[in-house]
């Protein structure tokens, strides 16, 4: 009997999700009961928990909600130029992770007690650190050592999640990611200049 859906309400599933996210953000998860999100979203109860068995079941459906944070490698490399391949791709990252601040922002929030979704975070921040490396190995100078290259990427990438979870509102934020992206491009040209003068 309870496989049997519930009378459709077109949407509700989503106005669900959406009601969900509005409150997480407000008064966190903990919080909010199962009840006010039925209230915010217009439908009964009962249709929450058929949608979603548990109240943390709503965290991992809002995982997915997270925007695609996947860019076609091509269309930002600059060969030979690491500052504007690395601009380009936090620009791609920003247009993407920005049209979802607020759930991002209560996502990690929520992380530091649901297993669940830091998980899901970790493998963005890992897809997130290969995508940057890439990008990097893509546009390095010549001689950069492959060690300074990975380091680059686990250092932007924590920048960029720092900046998405956590700092969202800091006024300077992107004169700041400016600065770090200009710093990294140099450190990894000396590391280029230094391998080549070694050899």
């Amino acid at each position: 009997m309870n496989d049997v859906p519930p009378p459709d309400e077109p949407g509700a599933r989503e106005r669900i999700l959406a009601a969900a996210e509005e409150l997480f953000a407000e008064s966190g998860f903990d919080a909010t009961p199962t009840s006010r999100i039925a209230e915010r979203a217009g439908v009964p109860k009962g249709l929450v928990h058929y949608y979603f068995k548990r109240k943390p079941d709503l965290l991992s459906a809002l995982v997915e909600r997270l925007p695609d944070d996947r860019v076609d490698i091509k269309a930002v490399v600059v060969p030979g130029d690491v500052a504007a391949s690395l601009h380009r791709l936090v620009d791609a990252l920003d247009r993407a992770i920005g049209s979802s601040a607020v759930l991002s922002h209560l996502l990690w929030r929520e992380s530091d007690t649901h297993p669940a979704v830091l998980d899901a975070l970790q493998t963005r921040f890992k897809r997130m650190v290969g995508l940057i490396r890439d990008v990097v190995a893509a546009a390095r100078p010549a001689g950069c050592p492959e060690a300074d290259v990975d380091c680059a990427a686990q250092l932007l990438a924590s920048a960029v999640s720092y900046r998405h979870s956590v700092a969202r509102h800091a006024e300077d934020g992107q004169e700041a990611m400016h600065r770090e992206l200009r710093f990294l491009a140099d450190a990894l040209a000396a590391g280029a200049g230094a391998g080549t003068s070694v050899a």
